[in-house]
């Protein structure tokens, strides 16, 4: 059977952020209508912390199709010539169960997590936020800013990291990739006072952002701890505020940022107001004043990728790109 192979470049290529906006957005709508399959990702850690080997199959209709992403995840790679995030997506056809394409999952995992995070901007922030804030300055802050950029309009940036380095290097890039101020903060307590716009994507295991710095009405996106153990945020932070997530499961699960003060007794499963395609669809209440503190919980959800492969898979075949080979399925009597 002919499989496509599209590599990160072609991915990137072949992936714009507005368009994976809108592709997250009817992803995640169709899990809220009953059209997913997704257990939990399995996670295998690698002896003295060195890293974890991630599986996480799903199925997604429509597009009616099968995926299965497998990735390393190695934070220690970071100012590496090595991509913290590393592996492939494998998509499916549903109708006989063949290997359609094998993507880069470096690409499509920056590119949807931050598609994801501009949903949940487009369905909570206030219309006019437009001050954003970014703690951490690897790929996912790149990509995030793309994303913010193209869920509201952008007057200011502000990033800062513990990595001065990478908050340079992050600099000069996003200047030259989008028409809005982009300055280095000192502090994470700098980059986000008065802040209206906040995304988190950091490996910090400890919080690193308070509630008391933060302004009235402001919208986060907390994407960078997806373990029980590990968080980015304060207590108070989470529990004065409106959370979502992307889905339940995962979030009480996975999340430590929601767990580790629900394990303090901050709050209970009930402060979890929805999932972000519950609102999408009407289902669940979003922002409800100018004032309210509105976090969205970014786990990461299988079907984002499989929504993203077969996006993807089908325009490079539409346009001839990729390299395609024969490698069998086909069945020999």
């Amino acid at each position: 059977m002919p499989v496509r192979i599209l590599t990160q470049e072609q991915v990137t290529q072949l992936l714009p952020m507005p368009a994976c906006l809108d592709l997250m957005d009817e992803a995640l709508r169709t899990m809220t209508r009953g059209g997913a399959i997704l257990p939990l990702r399995t996670m295998l850690r690698l002896p003295e912390g060195k890293g974890i080997f991630g599986s996480m199959p799903s199925y997604l209709n429509p597009p009616d199709a099968i995926g299965l992403k497998a990735i390393t995840v190695f934070p220690g790679n970071e100012g590496t010539a090595y991509d913290s995030h590393q592996g492939v997506v494998l998509l499916f056809e549903a109708t006989h169960g063949s290997l359609v394409a094998i993507l880069d999952a470096t690409s499509i995992t920056a590119i949807r997590t931050a598609a994801v995070s501009g949903v949940a901007t487009r369905a909570l922030a206030k219309p006019d936020a437009g001050d954003l804030a970014i703690l951490g300055a690897g790929v996912q802050a790149l990509t995030h800013l793309d994303a913010m950029a193209a869920a509201r309009p952008l007057r200011r940036v502000r990033v800062w990291s513990r990595t001065p380095g990478s908050v340079a290097k992050f600099v000069a890039l996003a200047r030259g990739r989008h028409p809005v101020v982009v300055e280095a903060a000192p502090t994470a307590e700098a980059a986000v006072r008065g802040a209206d716009l906040i995304c988190t994507v950091t490996s910090s295991r400890v919080p690193i952002l308070e509630r008391r710095w933060l302004a009235d009405g402001c919208h986060l996106n907390v994407v960078g701890a997806s373990l029980a153990a590990a968080r980015e945020l304060d207590s108070d932070t989470v529990a004065a505020a409106r959370v979502y997530t992307d889905r339940r499961e995962s979030l009480l699960a996975e999340s430590g940022d929601f767990l580790i003060p629900r394990s303090e007794g901050r709050f209970g499963d009930e402060h979890l107001i929805g999932e972000i395609g519950e609102v999408l669809e009407g289902k669940v209440e979003g922002r409800r004043t100018a004032t309210d503190l509105t976090l969205f919980k970014s786990l990461g959800l299988a079907i984002e990728d499989l929504a993203a492969a077969h996006f993807v898979t089908q325009r490079a075949a539409e346009r001839g790109i990729g390299t395609v080979l024969e490698i069998g399925g086909l069945r020999h009597d």
